[in-house]
């Protein structure tokens, strides 16, 4: 079994093609999930403030500000939610 990696939630943003737009990092910022959600799923689904991904599935973050960005939201959202609390 494949070990898996605790990411944080650290950015949600909108399209205008009606999608959520949901960022979790590891907490040195260098790697990101993203998961594109239809709004109407937020009704149905539990956004956590942590998931346990798979390491493959991770993408690295390209530039130091926004790893740096990342890692301090990470920090922030870790100090207030537990991994499994709604965000």
């Amino acid at each position: 079994m494949t070990d898996t990696e605790r990411l944080w939630m650290v950015e949600r943003t909108y399209t205008d093609r009606d999608l959520v737009v949901l960022i979790y990092a590891t907490p040195d910022g260098k790697q990101q999930l993203r998961k594109e959600l239809a709004s109407t799923m937020l009704q149905r689904t539990t956004i956590t403030a942590a998931v346990d991904a798979d390491p493959e599935d991770l993408e690295p973050v390209a530039d130091e500000e926004t790893r740096e960005r990342y890692a301090t939201e990470v920090e922030r959202v870790r100090e207030d939610h537990e991994p499994d609390d709604p965000i």
